[in-house]
């Protein structure tokens, strides 16, 4: 399981011109689950992703979690295969 994270102050998802997701300050995720993932894979990334001190405080330093920044931060997760994209020996990414 791999994940693409940004800080956001707000992000939405639209399909055909319609808004299908949306979300306030926190964090954008693009999420690519691999096969051999399970749900205890998701539920370790996803404490990993809440608790990741990212958020500056009141001082300017990074030091705020998902769960410390009022108000409450907010997740907008996007499904995403091609964060597996090997692009290693080639110039056009493998995604097998």
């Amino acid at each position: 399981m791999r994940a693409v994270i940004q800080r956001i102050l707000s992000a939405s998802v639209a399909v055909d011109g319609k808004v299908v997701g949306q979300c306030a300050h926190g964090l954008l995720l693009l999420v690519g689950i691999h096969k051999d993932d399970s749900s205890a894979d998701a539920k370790k990334m996803a404490e990993e992703i809440a608790g990741l001190r990212i958020f500056n405080d009141q001082e300017g330093k990074m030091n705020l979690s998902l769960k410390d920044i009022e108000p409450q931060g907010q997740i907008l997760a996007i499904s995403n295969f091609t964060v597996y994209g090997d692009a290693r020996k080639q110039r056009r990414p493998s995604l097998i």
